[in-house]
């Protein structure tokens, strides 16, 4: 019988997994490197989300494990040089759920473009009076869209039925979404200057890391709005605390923040009043979690019958040789 352990797993989500591999061992929370090797030595399938790593020192302590299944689209907490050497077939989840995360941005923008909160509070205080509430429309605003992969593009798709401007950046355009959708790929200092809202979905690295910093800051418009629900490292949090001291920002609406793992770090940033966050809930969803689940179920099943799983992480052969991002360049 495989030793198949799942780590990461909501009570809520236990029964599905149950059901499909009953006897496979749960574990609710991540895992740190040194309960990881003691608890998954003899593991041959391990499935488990972002929050447990899988660097080398930690893969060269599992030597039983061939199957090696992300609950997630990334997979930059596996090494995957090293799961290749030790012959670890590793899979992914390539869509699990990118309208969700789209629907969120556009969740956090009508909830305070509209004062949703501030309107029921005072409903409930006995106030059925519209005065201070005006809302601002979405319609024939400009909104730029950093990063057009498959989640930028459901933002677009969206956006494009709000019958809004949208300005996009990305190394690889998107014909689809220029033909359809109207979307004119632009530089990123056009789209910092023009931009009434600005959504991110780039990745996480070392070109993109706080792509938004005091220089873009200063190149945007008054009052405009920055959402977040990609990665929080893409923000320069103490030049965005500058900009919201200065009035520059009109709201910050984040879903991840710079040191998720350190909140006392964001004190600062969460406690202005047109700073709204979530807890990094934009992928959680009914239909997107189950996606994640019944994904790498498929991966088990066909490892196990000794196919190749359709999800295996493949390097990418995609051409972009758009402009990258410039950190260097000034006013």
């Amino acid at each position: 019988m495989t030793n198949i352990q799942f780590l990461e797993v909501d009570p809520e989500d236990q029964p599905l997994v149950k059901k499909h591999f009953p006897n496979a061992i749960l574990i609710e929370e991540a895992l740190n490197d040194e309960a990881l090797i003691g608890t998954c030595k003899d593991a041959e399938v391990i499935s488990a989300f972002i929050y447990t790593k899988f660097p080398k020192e930690v893969l060269e302590n599992l030597p039983k494990l061939k199957l090696l299944c992300t609950r997630s689209v990334g997979y930059n907490h596996i090494d995957l040089d090293v799961c290749k050497a030790k012959g670890i077939t590793v899979c992914n989840v390539p869509d699990y759920g990118s309208h969700v995360i789209a629907e969120h941005v556009f969740a956090l923008l009508l909830s305070q473009l509209r004062h949703i909160q501030k309107a029921d509070e005072s409903v409930e205080k006995g106030k059925f009076d519209y005065h201070g509430l005006r809302g601002m429309s979405l319609r024939g605003k400009t909104i730029g869209i950093l990063g057009t992969g498959k989640i930028g593009r459901k933002v677009a798709e969206i956006a494009h039925g709000f019958g809004m401007r949208i300005l996009a950046y990305d190394r690889c355009r998107t014909k689809e979404l220029e033909d359809h959708c109207g979307v004119q790929y632009a530089t990123l200092d056009q789209i910092f200057e023009e931009s009434d809202i600005l959504s991110l979905h780039l990745v996480s690295n070392e070109q993109t890391y706080h792509v938004i910093n005091d220089v873009a800051l200063h190149r945007m418009k008054k009052g405009v709005i920055l959402v977040n629900t990609a990665r929080g490292e893409l923000i320069d949090t103490q030049a965005l605390i500058a900009a919201l001291k200065g009035g520059k920002i009109g709201y910050a609406l984040l879903d991840v923040l710079e040191h998720e793992k350190n909140i006392e770090e964001n004190t600062e940033l969460i406690g202005f009043e047109n700073v709204v966050t979530t807890p990094h809930i934009a992928f959680y969803a009914d239909d997107s979690v189950l996606n994640m689940y019944t994904d790498a179920f498929e991966s088990i099943n066909q490892w196990q019958r000794g196919e190749t799983p359709v999800h295996i992480i493949k390097p990418k052969n995609i051409v972009c040789d758009l402009p990258a991002i410039d950190h260097t360049k000034k006013d």
